[in-house]
């Protein structure tokens, strides 16, 4: 449910910052899923066509001489000059136009420019363009009362609006409507709460001489109101409800169907519009089918119906409708409708919804039918329909005196026993009845003191636990308290606590643990450890287990150096007769285990205690914890990837040093992992020798850290806030540099990632080249840098400006010479 500030503001004065409204509307239970400020437009203004030329080299294009205060340019006596492809403009009209600099919703930027040799000097707009309508094949032509050089934004009153888009959930039918969000945002703020009374003037003749309502099926329709009103051109509805509607994500299609969706937005009652020419007598009447029936639907197919399925039926009992799903095409509003009988019903939500989703015809008006429409609203609703559809026709409608209201079966108003010590009970937190009575009628709920002040009974308050204070809530009388007919969901006790929650607050009921006999709870360690597995699966790799007693010489074997491993004293095998000190052994010989089965290229990772010779005066061997991976056939940039994507996981200030002196890494692929400026691990290749000990005859990937440092780390950055995610496109360049080799690839990457600036994504090394290409001592690195912008889509040449930026630094820097 998409709803405008603007728009909730002629319900209620609402104001205040429009990030706290809409945290107050997230806390209500209607989440925000996205706040959008509608952008200003700057620079797209009021013009007017002074004059229409053909273009003398293009036939689909014309010239446009528009007049702007204050603007000069090569049109005929010095009006500015547009090229345009639209022919739906005459001489004198207003149109927006998009002033030269002017930076459009998708990105486009106005420049002067020449098409077949003519000069233009703006653009005009259509509603697309602007993103204000779905009209793309014409120039939006603007009242003649809004004002020349003004913004179109401000003329349109959609300057500085807010659009919030609304997570509304199943049991809050209310929530689907303008009025319902601004009732309950009125609730929370305080202030009064009003749904304006319409004015409809009625010239026409009694309505009673040219419609009429059956109900055959009272338990299908509770109520059926109708209007009918003459005079209607057709025609297309104003800019300003074009705007709302396209806004709030319907389509404006012409100025009858607009009023009827504008309507339905904003109160919540869906309504149907059928030409009254068409309709015999004006007839309207409702029953079930009886099966075997079939109608021809406004989308133009043919629907079967089956028993049950509610339908609309003129005099002869013609099918011209299905009950709150779809209009019928025989009584279709067209271009030639003069006057419009307007059906505005409450049905059956359990008849609509398997009618609704057995045709596969879900739609707004059905959703809201399935959710339950408010039955009281039916006159508002249809007044407020006869007052736009005045407002909006050029001279005006003709309504005929009076409205047809069929009455089926209403459901009776729900009276709910409210008790505060009940609802003491089912929140936490104490509240006396005032305060129930406080926060349940602002919200439409009529509250008044119960015959008597019975507490809650002792089996109930033993079936719910107890509250603190709940003493003063036992106390307290009952409150009877009348549901609105607009909240059919609510229906016992517990519903009516909800709605106390929802307006009370649900942060500050705050927070009651259960009590048990035996608590427990991961520790912060612990959960950062199960987040590094989830990061590590999900980078592809699978857990291994391998033993932790090695075999003597499998330490030699992996190139381990360092202190004597601790040996077992009583090892139940030779070949598992010491502790390991390092999980590399242990991994190779899985990674050769799989490889001998035929299994290729598989990726290990362990976590799991290595040990070393004990500390003076303690007689047991030290365990460090640590992480290792490996990969078969793989490169060191797999293992510094995957380094680069735990770092990013828990948001580390980590980077890479070079080392030659690794324990069975590889002599110059390899480097030591820094993390808060002290090595914490090794990342690289192992030494080919390393493999071929072990029967590995590809290369080998290997990175190993120590957990202390990385769970302490990752500890002091684990209130992260996300990240907003852009919605505009990315762009991709390549860079590949000669680089001397005695210059780290990270210390370049670095380079990149500081330079690249708020548009820079991501850096990512994905080859490394040395060859006869290159000279002595030199190899190529190249890097992908993705750049995205978080508030509009990058142009070539600020792509152009961050690639050239990037490479005078690292040349600079390093020696680089771009390839």
């Amino acid at each position: 449910m998409k709803v405008l500030l603007s728009w909730l503001r002629e319900f209620a004065p609402i104001e205040g910052d429009p990030a706290e409204i809409g945290d107050h509307l997230s806390d209500l239970g209607m989440a925000v899923e996205e706040m959008r400020v509608l952008p200003p437009l700057d620079g797209v203004v009021v013009a007017r066509v002074a004059g229409l030329r053909p273009h003398p080299e293009a036939d689909r294009i014309q010239l446009v001489d528009v007049e702007l205060p204050g603007a000069s340019g090569e049109g005929t006596n010095g009006a500015l000059q547009v090229c345009c492809g639209a022919f739906n403009m005459s001489v004198g009209d207003l149109v927006p136009l998009a002033t030269v600099g002017t930076t459009m919703p998708g990105g486009l930027e106005i420049g002067e420019r020449r098409l077949r040799g003519q000069l233009s000097q703006g653009m005009c707009c259509s509603a697309a363009e602007l993103e204000l309508g779905a009209d793309a094949d014409g120039i939006m032509i603007l009242p003649s009362n809004f004002e020349l050089g003004a913004s179109l934004m401000s003329q349109l009153g959609l300057d500085g609006d807010v659009l919030y888009d609304l997570e509304v959930n199943p049991n809050r039918p209310d929530a689907m409507s303008v009025a319902g969000v601004a009732r309950d945002l009125a609730a929370r703020l305080g202030v009064p709460f009003r749904i304006p009374e319409p004015a409809v003037d009625e010239t026409g003749e009694d309505i009673s001489t040219v419609a009429s309502v059956q109900i055959i099926d009272p338990d299908l329709c509770g109520r059926f109101g109708v209007r009918v009103i003459g005079g209607v051109s057709i025609g297309p509805s104003p800019l300003w409800m074009q705007a709302r509607l396209t806004l709030c994500g319907m389509r404006p299609i012409n100025s009858v169907v607009d009023v009827s969706n504008y309507v339905m937005l904003e109160l919540g009652t869906p309504n149907h519009t059928y030409d009254l020419a068409l309709v015999p007598g004006g007839h309207l009447g409702t029953r079930r089918s009886a099966g075997g029936e079939s109608v021809v639907t406004l989308d133009g197919a043919e629907r079967e119906l089956l028993r049950g399925d509610g339908v609309i039926v003129d005099r002869d009992d013609r099918l011209i409708g299905i009950a709150g799903v779809m209009g019928a095409a025989n009584t279709e509003i067209s271009d030639d409708t003069a006057a419009v009988l307007l059906e505005l019903a409450c049905w059956d939500r359990l008849s609509i919804t398997r009618t609704s989703q057995r045709l596969g015809l879900r739609s707004e008006a059905s959703m809201r039918f399935e959710r339950g429409t408010d039955h009281e609203l039916v006159p508002i609703a249809l007044d407020r329909f006869c007052e736009l559809l005045n407002r909006v026709t050029p001279g005006g409608v003709s309504v005929c005196r009076g409205r047809l209201d069929g009455r089926g079966e209403l459901p009776e108003s729900t009276r709910v026993r409210v008790r505060p010590a009940r609802m003491s009970h089912l929140l936490g937190h104490d509240f006396t009845a005032a305060q129930v009575r406080a926060l349940l009628e602002p919200i439409g709920f009529a509250c008044e003191s119960a015959d008597d002040s019975s507490a809650l009974a002792v089996d109930d308050l033993s079936a719910t636990g107890t509250s603190d204070g709940g003493d003063v809530a036992e106390q307290q009388p009952a409150v009877v308290a009348t549901v609105p007919s607009f909240r059919p969901d609510v229906v016992t006790e517990t519903d009516v606590a909800e709605e106390v929650a929802r307006h009370y607050g649900y942060g500050r009921l705050g927070r009651t643990v259960p009590r048990s006999p035996e608590p427990g709870r991961l520790t912060p360690a612990q959960r950062l450890r199960r987040d590094l597995r989830r990061v590590l699966v999900g980078a592809g790799l699978a857990e291994a287990m391998p033993n932790p007693f090695l075999a003597p010489d499998a330490v030699r074997r992996a190139s381990i150096g360092g202190a004597e491993p601790v040996r077992l004293l009583n090892p139940l095998a030779t070949e598992e007769s010491i502790l390991r000190p390092s999980l590399l052994p242990g991994l190779l010989t899985a990674a050769a285990y799989n490889t001998a089965h035929r299994n290729e290229g598989v990726s290990l990772f362990e976590i799991g205690v290595v040990f070393g010779q004990p500390a003076p005066g303690d007689p047991l061997p030290t365990e460090t914890e640590q992480l290792g991976a490996i990969w078969t056939a793989g490169a060191a940039s797999d293992a510094v990837h995957l380094w680069d994507l735990i770092a990013s996981a828990f948001g580390l200030d980590a980077s890479l040093t070079n080392a030659g002196d690794l324990d069975g890494m590889h002599p110059v692929r390899a480097a030591r992992v820094i993390v808060g400026g002290q090595p914490v691990g090794a990342v690289g290749e192992i030494d080919p020798v390393v493999c071929e000990r072990h029967g590995l005859e590809q290369r080998c990937a290997w990175l190993q850290v120590d957990m202390g440092p990385l769970l302490e780390a990752a500890a002091a950055h684990a209130d992260r806030p996300y990240q907003l995610v852009s919605t505009y496109p990315s762009s991709d360049i390549d860079l590949a540099f000669a680089v001397p080799d005695d210059v780290q690839a990270s210390h370049v990457r670095d380079t990149l990632a500081a330079v690249g600036g708020a548009e820079l994504r991501s850096v990512e090394l994905f080859d490394v080249y040395r060859g006869d290409q290159m000279a002595a001592g030199v190899r190529s690195l190249a890097f992908r840098l993705r750049l995205q912008a978080d508030d509009r889509t990058l142009t070539d040449d600020q792509v152009a400006e961050i690639r050239q930026r990037c490479i005078d630094e690292v040349e600079g820097l390093h020696g680089a010479v771009l390839r």
